[in-house]
């Protein structure tokens, strides 16, 4: 488990998670899972290639979630 990873979603997260939340949550996990905090020139693009897939994922996950018991949120 990436443990710098927040919960991005309510209540643990008092707001709507922004982009800037889940783009920070995409690059630990993509750090944690290739083991490199700063990829080499070669590796850049996949690195940013996959921080882009994770946060799209992530933002799709949060959009369809249900949260029950919480004012304003879920469906």
């Amino acid at each position: 488990m990436c443990r710098s990873i927040k919960t991005l979603r309510p209540p643990a997260l008092p707001e709507e998670a922004t982009p800037d939340d889940i783009r920070a949550a995409a690059l630990q996990y993509v750090r944690k899972v290739s083991g490199f905090r700063a990829p080499a020139a070669h590796n850049q693009e996949v690195f940013d290639r996959a921080v882009d897939a994770i946060a799209l994922a992530t933002a799709e996950l949060l959009a369809g979630l249900e949260v029950r018991g919480v004012a304003g949120r879920g469906k």
